[in-house]
């Protein structure tokens, strides 16, 4: 089992940007990948952006362009980190946004972990 500590968020004019910060207590199993979702009021929980242990990323199209995923998952304890810079940040950016890590004994076997979620609110 991992725990995922987050931090950053906030409220933010329209325009601006925003860092959130995920680390991961120690982990049984290696990390395959480590990642951001969102979920606003109402709405499903849906993928920002994961990065992959090599270091490869993926966004969601609302999201290309404007936010950067960064991070270190190489680690076989903790510190295992990931990062959301987010830029050009607009009203509908406006959610809680998770952290997740995919973790388990082999990939087939792995499964989410979540943080606790943290609130970013874009609003002037």
């Amino acid at each position: 089992q991992v725990q995922l500590v987050e931090s950053g968020g906030g409220l933010v004019q329209p325009g601006g940007s925003l860092r959130l910060s995920c680390v991961a207590s120690s982990s049984i199993y290696i990390i395959y990948h480590m990642g951001w979702y969102r979920q606003a009021p109402g709405e499903e929980r849906e993928l920002v952006a994961t990065i992959a242990r090599d270091g490869s990323a993926d966004y969601a199209d609302s999201v290309k362009g404007r936010f950067i995923i960064s991070g270190d998952i190489s680690r076989y304890t903790a510190g295992n980190t990931v990062d959301l810079q987010m830029n050009a940040l607009k009203p509908e950016d406006t959610a809680v946004y998770y952290c997740s890590a995919y973790t388990g004994r082999d990939y087939f076997a792995a499964r989410d972990y979540w943080g606790q979620g943290t609130q970013v609110t874009v609003s002037s």
